[in-house]
């Protein structure tokens, strides 16, 4: 998984509410376990008309935000179905954190584990960050996960918490997998103990 130590690039807005998993990433998208290319079905029913046509009307088509890297939106962003393709896709397409007030705890626990941080505010938070996303390409953010900091194109900064131990395996790119790889001496070590000690459970060939 990749570090996320400090990320600066465009924010885009996102006003709306209860945006689902379904919204981010359709079903029809599911049917790949492959973390590359979801970014084709991104917000698929919002940037497309009846023929599947993109419009070019919704926001991460418009000039200006092509290149976003931060995604402020409304309120309880995630909901919906447990879908990890969330995610996955918000990645592909070079999404790197999601604002909003709340998420849903799935999704919320799906950033993390994708190296996205999901980062939770205070509706007076959002409201100024979401003002400063309308601004296009001006709208440039830096976002400190060291120092728990976002940097508003004006220069003022908007703290943020994060718990420890995620903020920790996103510093330092461990996901699941990178945690258990930490353990692999200590894994080995007591698998040879039990070797010795109980010979009956070694595994035949």
């Amino acid at each position: 998984m990749e570090k996320f130590t400090i990320l600066t690039g465009v924010a885009a807005p996102l006003p709306m509410v209860n945006v689902d998993t379904d919204a981010i990433i359709p079903k029809q998208y599911l049917k790949t376990i492959k973390r590359t290319g979801l970014s084709k079905g991104l917000f698929h029913e919002l940037r497309t008309d009846k023929d599947g046509n993109v419009t070019g009307d919704f926001v991460l088509d418009k000039p200006a935000y092509k290149d976003a890297r931060i995604l402020v939106a409304g309120d309880n962003f995630g909901c919906g179905s447990s879908r990890e393709h969330a995610p996955w896709a918000l990645l592909d397409a070079g999404i790197r954190c999601v604002v909003s007030t709340s998420f849903a705890d799935i999704f919320f626990n799906n950033c993390f584990k994708n190296g996205i941080l999901p980062i939770r505010l205070p509706q007076e938070d959002l409201d100024v960050l979401m003002d400063d996303a309308q601004k296009g390409a001006n709208a440039t953010m830096t976002i400190n996960l060291a120092d728990q900091t976002i940097t508003r194109p004006d220069g003022e900064t908007i703290s943020f918490e994060v718990e420890e131990f995620r903020k920790h395996c996103l510093l330092n790119g461990l996901d699941d997998i990178g945690l258990t790889m930490q353990k692999v001496a200590s894994i080995h070590s007591y698998e040879a103990r039990i070797a010795r000690e109980q010979p009956w459970m070694k595994p035949t060939a």
